[in-house]
């Protein structure tokens, strides 16, 4: 079994007004981030996806990952 992470990307890319994906809810940050990141943070970002999805406003995993070093 990988421990690749599938991105969420379902082609559909327009960012809205808070700068989440319309298609995927991933943040500018996340979308450009993403190959970057490490397995755990790619799951943080589905995880808020899914949140962001039910309405939720979630911070950009990016730049938290990003910001910590």
């Amino acid at each position: 079994m990988s421990d690749d992470v599938a991105s969420p990307c379902v082609s559909i890319c327009a960012l809205d007004g808070d700068d989440v994906c319309i298609g995927c809810f991933r943040t500018g940050g996340e979308i450009s981030y993403w190959g970057l990141l490490p397995t755990g943070r790619q799951r943080d970002v589905l995880d808020r996806c899914a949140r962001r999805m039910n309405g939720e406003h979630q911070p950009c995993v990016a730049r938290e990952a990003f910001s910590e070093r």
